[in-house]
C-alpha cells in the first residue's frame, strides 16, 4: 500500500501545483487584459486541490482497504478534474 499512497501523494500534490498555475494564469490575465481561465475553472481546481489533499492526509493515517479506497477517490478527482476543464 506504500505505492498506492505515494501514487495518489504524487497526484495530490500535481493538483496542487496544477491550481497554483491556473490562479497565476487568471491574475496574470488580469493584470495584463487578457483572457485567462474564468473564476470558475479557478474554483474547481482550488477545490478538488484541497479535496485530494485532505483525502491523502486521510489515506496516510489509515491503514489497510481505507488506503486503497482514498486513492482510487484521488485518482478519480484528478480524472474528473482534468476531462471537465481541460479537455471538454
Amino acid at each position: 500500500m506504500k505505492l498506492v499512497r505515494a501514487i495518489s501523494g504524487s497526484l495530490a500534490a500535481g493538483l496542487v501545483v496544477l491550481a497554483c498555475v491556473v490562479v497565476g494564469a487568471a491574475m496574470i490575465g488580469a493584470r495584463r487584459g487578457f483572457p485567462g481561465p474564468g473564476a470558475e475553472s479557478v474554483g474547481w481546481h482550488i477545490a478538488v486541490a484541497a479535496t485530494a489533499v485532505a483525502a491523502q492526509i486521510y489515506s496516510d493515517r489509515k491503514r489497510g482497504t481505507a488506503t486503497f479506497v482514498v486513492a482510487a477517490f484521488v485518482l478519480g478527482a484528478a480524472a474528473l478534474l482534468l476531462w471537465t476543464q481541460w479537455w471538454n
